[in-house]
């Protein structure tokens, strides 16, 4: 049975003062655990998918902080630490500083909404002065970011 730790995941990306992120597939899955750095709402990177929204379904725990997302009809849910959450697709993640999570996604839905991410998120960065680590810069990766 695979597992997936900080230690042992496939992929680490630091997006400098934003996100900390360690990823693994496996299996159909993508298992993510992400320390989110400081407060984002995150709807502009996904500007260009259905709705402007992320349309991946997500599974996961809260282990420290919050954690929050914004439907389609405006509503904001947040988690908290201790928090389990089953995300629909059609909503947008809201970040909040000091928080921790491990999110399930499937890797399918994973990899066509970081198609439509990334880009986004390039273009953020540079219209912030953010730089991004080189494998961001020349690649899809990664694949969650919620």
């Amino acid at each position: 049975m695979p597992k997936v730790s900080k230690a042992t995941a496939s992929s680490h990306l630091l997006f400098p003062g934003y996100l900390d992120e360690y990823e693994q597939e496996t299996a159909d899955w993508t298992v993510s655990i992400e320390s989110c750095l400081t407060d984002l709402d995150m709807a502009p990177f996904f500007k260009g998918a259905p709705n402007d929204q992320c349309q991946a379904s997500h599974m996961g725990y809260v282990t420290k902080g919050k954690f929050g997302v914004r439907t389609a009809d405006g509503v904001e849910e947040v988690f908290e630490a201790g928090d389990a959450f089953v995300i629909a697709p059609g909503h947008t993640p809201i970040m909040f500083a000091g928080s921790e999570y491990v999110a399930f996604t499937p890797t399918e839905e994973a990899k066509a909404q970081a198609a439509v991410m990334m880009p986004n998120v390039v273009k953020y960065a540079e219209e912030h002065g953010i730089e991004l680590p080189a494998e961001v810069t020349s690649s899809s990766s990664p694949t969650s970011l919620s």
